[in-house]
């Protein structure tokens, strides 16, 4: 009896000898990764900041709400751009009405107490720009234009790829405080300086990633997930809170969450199904995700578009692969070699 317990206890002893080991073994195989990891990330910052490179921005919406009435058909014969052919004497009479309207001139001032020095901005937007030119080096530099527009939510930031022209509106970074948005709550976090980049990648993106090919819904969420992953890659000193919108709350809920949230989508049979519901549930815009359950509100919104960003991760973790070639594969190849698998 006594040497049996003494065979127990050597044996117990083995096992937590290799339990040990085995710890230490993830230990050092993660730190390695972390290390290489830290290391190709350098080289990519070195190589993508080193070349000098001017972004061009005109700063309309100080030329426009500056120009005297007399001097409107200057205006329009030096930026032919913003009055098509289609614009009706109607509308251009309203153009030149609002650069003295009261309401568009309190507007014009509120984006001039935030913007009136744009230097960081542009430096920040330069930035970006070395990295798109760093993974896609035909990409030619577009010209920034910035106005001020209707403050519509669907129009923040346009990119006229034939023209190479992009434009930024300004009035809708102004702070969800702002008095000028009347939305939702879930919109107005998303008037935040924090999601100029974002948004300017968002608009880049089209044209780079390859659309699904399925109706599926993991062929939609990867396709999201593709979008955030080009954020990591042009904005690599952009947080995750800042490229998803999400709160350090949310961000969070997602970590702690994944698990139940991967089980839900595998129990429901919702990853290969066609249903365009769950585009509206767990991927478009809105205040929480939408499983049907009591706790929804505790919920972050656009689920999906957090999960396909992971699997996207997971691939290129595990996957020697360049980024631009991950952007059009298959969503079933990138599922099935991504590996992922939520664990705590």
């Amino acid at each position: 009896m006594y040497i049996c317990k003494n065979n127990n206890f050597i044996l117990i002893s083995f096992e937590m000898l290799n339990t040990n080991l085995m710890k230490k073994i993830l230990y050092f195989s993660l730190l390695i990764l972390a290390v290489v990891s830290c290391k190709k990330n350098d080289k990519i910052k070195e190589e993508a900041e080193e070349k000098p490179l001017n972004v061009e921005i005109v700063r309309y919406d100080k030329v426009f709400f500056e120009t005297k009435p007399q001097d409107f058909p200057k205006l329009k014969a030096q930026y032919p751009q913003f009055f098509p052919e289609s614009m009706t004497p109607q509308q251009e009479q309203a153009l030149l009405e609002s650069i003295s309207d009261p309401m568009w001139r309190k507007l014009y001032q509120q984006v001039e107490k935030r913007y009136d020095n744009f230097d960081k901005q542009k430096e920040e937007i330069e930035k970006l720009f070395k990295y798109v030119q760093f993974y896609y080096p035909s990409t030619k530099i577009p010209k920034i234009y910035t106005m001020i527009n209707n403050a519509d939510p669907e129009q923040k930031v346009i990119y006229d790829r034939d023209k190479n022209v992009l434009i930024i509106s300004l009035e809708m970074y102004l702070g969800k405080d702002s008095w000028v948005y009347e939305y939702p709550e879930y919109l107005k976090k998303t008037f935040e300086e924090g999601q100029m980049l974002p948004d300017v990648v968002d608009q880049l993106s089209f044209g780079k990633i390859k659309p699904p090919t399925e109706r599926d819904f993991l062929s939609q969420i990867i396709f999201a997930g593709k979008q955030m992953y080009m954020k990591d890659m042009f904005l690599p000193e952009v947080t995750d809170e800042d490229k998803i919108c999400y709160t350090a709350e949310e961000i969070k809920w997602c970590e702690e969450n994944d698990v139940e949230v991967w089980k839900y989508f595998v129990e429901q049979n919702y990853l290969y199904s066609p249903d365009q519901k769950l585009i509206q549930n767990f991927i478009a815009p809105g205040p929480f995700s939408k499983f049907g359950m009591d706790n929804d509100k505790d919920t972050p919104s656009r689920i999906g578009v957090w999960l396909g960003w992971q699997i996207v991760r997971s691939f290129m973790e595990n996957n020697d692969i360049p980024a631009q070639k991950m952007m059009v594969l298959d969503a079933k190849e990138i599922f099935q070699k991504s590996k992922y698998k939520p664990a705590k």
